[in-house]
């Protein structure tokens, strides 16, 4: 994962640690989530009235999450890929 952090920079997870590259001074932060109802409700007003934007490179099949991760292991995916339903 640290290799698509540029040199200097912070490479976060909240799936697990992430090896920290010091001849690069690139540096590890680890992210904890929890639910907060309030928070995320106030997430979504800001996207629907477009304070926050996010980026969505693709939306692909959920048939086809096995190869989504594939991608990401390899670093084919270019942004944020949403998964869509039937």
């Amino acid at each position: 994962m640290s290799r698509y952090v540029a040199d200097g920079g912070v490479a976060a997870s909240a799936a697990g640690p992430i090896p920290e590259e010091p001849a690069r001074s690139v540096r590890a932060a680890s992210l904890f989530v929890r639910g907060d109802a309030a928070q995320l409700t106030e997430l979504v007003a800001r996207v629907d009235d477009g304070r926050l934007r996010i980026h969505i490179a693709a939306r692909r099949p959920v048939a086809e999450s096995r190869a989504v991760h594939e991608d990401a292991a390899t670093g084919r995916l270019p942004g944020k890929t949403v998964l869509t339903a039937p």
